[in-house]
């Protein structure tokens, strides 16, 4: 498959992804909310309970700004591809989508059961990010220096998906009559 096609199959997994969640975590968070608020380090209550309480709806808002945020990546990227000018952007994505795969499996261990979204982490996504990394370090596209140097930008995503959590939240409040 050619490589900028690869690039594109990132939003194609991304959706079959989040699409697993979708359908699932309201009715899932409705069932588990009491034995995750228990597992919840007080610390991390302020910010995680509210995403306890989350409707489809809700979910599917935030799901999709995330999605704009990735198509920008992805049709930056394969649009200056023979440049490598946004690159380091898609790489960014890469590395968050890939590392989330290791939360569902955190989560899955750490509550022992069915979590949303840790069928798809681990069949699609775990596959798709490591031969991703593959075929770009294969084809002289990345370097081993240039996937170290961009983990850090990692860090600054983690804000910006809470917000769109956040976003998701206020945008699908339900009609009050």
């Amino acid at each position: 498959m050619d490589l900028v096609n690869v690039i594109w199959m990132f939003l194609v997994v991304f959706m079959l992804h989040d699409l697993e969640e979708i359908i699932v975590v309201e009715n899932w968070l409705t069932r588990h909310r009491k034995q995750l608020i228990r597992k919840l380090p007080v610390a991390l209550e302020k910010h995680f309970k509210p995403l306890l309480f989350m409707t489809t709806a809700q979910f599917a808002v935030a799901v999709t700004g995330i999605f704009i945020i990735l198509s920008a990546a992805v049709l930056l990227t394969a649009a200056t591809w023979s440049k490598g000018t946004y690159l380091p952007f898609f790489l960014v994505c890469l590395h968050v989508m890939f590392l989330h795969v290791f939360t569902h499996i955190g989560q899955t261990i750490l509550l022992r059961a069915y979590t949303p979204g840790v069928v798809t982490a681990v069949a699609l996504i775990l596959p798709y990010g490591l031969y991703t990394y593959a075929r770009l370090l294969e084809e002289g596209v990345i370097t081993w220096s240039l996937m170290v140097s961009t983990l850090p930008f990692v860090l600054l995503i983690v804000p910006v998906l809470h917000l769109v959590l956040s976003l998701g939240q206020k945008a699908s409040k339900p009609i009050k009559l």
